[in-house]
């Protein structure tokens, strides 16, 4: 219903340029464009550190953290392709005896 208001659609194409405009005037500051990389890097920062806390904290509880659990499936996936394998060796192995 609002989608079709012509009036509707010139507010949202006013909206949308004015926003553009301020977009475009704010990527142009240089001063916006540098504290807003200040920001993520201190974010990013953060971050890394959180998850250092983080890790420290569930090692020192004695609790796998979300990287351990990673190399732990890593290692469960190797070991059934293993199985997986002297199984289907096995198997070639008890046919050849049948034959």
């Amino acid at each position: 219903m609002l989608k079709d208001n012509p009036m509707m659609k010139k507010l949202v194409a006013t909206g949308e340029e004015r926003i553009g405009k301020i977009a475009q005037q704010l990527l142009s500051n240089e001063k916006f464009v540098a504290t807003v990389q200040t920001i993520v890097a201190r974010t990013l920062s953060a971050k890394g550190t959180l998850d250092k806390s983080i890790r420290s904290a569930l090692g020192a509880m004695n609790l796998p953290s979300t990287g351990d659990l990673e190399i732990l499936r890593e290692k469960v996936d190797e070991l059934e392709k293993l199985l997986s394998n002297v199984e289907a060796k096995v198997d070639q192995l008890v046919e050849a005896r049948t034959k």
